[in-house]
């Protein structure tokens, strides 16, 4: 028979553990496992990590953020609105939102930019942008949620993500469309397949009836209603239809890849 091993977890405090995983839990595991005491052996058997230090406590908040994707991924239903509101309802001034200041958002000459895709796709032309312009476009008010805690409500116009993939022959079996954004850090996220085949996910051109200014994404921003505001990339430069998981800006820092509201 082995030694027993301390109970005791040198650099971690497990009260402060316990409260950060069940931060990031479903709904629904949140309330199974409050209801099971929040113990770190609950933890531990949730997520098959055994914690000695703070390495090991960061790798089992990051299989709980993993278990939580799941989850959320699987419940999703790809048929479900978010919410649209009137002209009213509309937040003026609509707020400006980057981990930079809006000096030092990407300035794109909308003459010489062009959207390339890759991938998973039959046509990997490039597209301008008065060639987007002139696909179908819908309008829809909706509210964008920030994982800070704010939310704002704007008006969007823009092309149905899914009916852009349908025109490139984009094999929508792939599990993700990954986008590359002209951010000066190269910002970039993976959209999975459901959500970007949602009806209200858009290529987005528009803000306020009028050109997609600066703040928000010009040329181009995917307005992802059904998710967290991180998840609505903007300054987009590529698409990329693929089965590998990329990563992403915020995504490799701890972000739920997920992340719908």
């Amino acid at each position: 028979m082995g030694r027993k091993r301390s109970s005791l977890i040198p650099g971690v405090d497990k009260r402060l553990l316990i409260k950060d995983a069940v931060k990031v839990m479903p709904d629904l595991t949140r309330r199974r496992f409050i209801a099971t005491g929040a113990s770190l052996g609950a933890l531990t058997l949730l997520t098959g990590c055994d914690v000695l230090d703070s390495d090991s406590a960061e790798q089992m908040l990051a299989q709980v953020s993993k278990f939580n994707d799941a989850v959320q991924s699987w419940i999703f239903n790809p048929n479900t609105l978010a919410p649209t509101f009137p002209e009213s309802a509309i937040t003026k001034p609509f707020p400006f939102n980057a981990y930079y200041d809006l000096d030092d958002a990407p300035e794109i000459d909308g003459k010489d930019w062009k959207l390339e895709v890759r991938g998973l796709v039959d046509n990997k032309k490039s597209w301008t942008l008065d060639e987007l312009y002139k696909l179908p476009q819908v309008k829809q008010i909706t509210r964008h949620v920030c994982v800070e805690g704010w939310s704002a409500i704007g008006s969007w116009t823009g092309t149905p993500l899914r009916d852009f993939l349908g025109l490139i022959g984009a094999d929508t079996r792939a599990r993700y469309v990954w986008f590359q954004c002209a951010d000066k850090d190269g910002y970039n996220s993976p959209l999975d397949m459901a959500s970007a085949l949602h009806p209200q996910t858009q290529m987005t051109f528009r803000f306020a009836d009028e050109i997609l200014p600066r703040a928000y994404g010009f040329p181009m921003k995917i307005r992802v209603p059904t998710k967290l505001g991180f998840k609505n990339p903007k300054y987009v430069i590529s698409m990329e239809v693929t089965n590998e998981y990329k990563g992403g800006y915020w995504e490799d820092q701890g972000y739920n890849s997920f992340s719908g509201n």
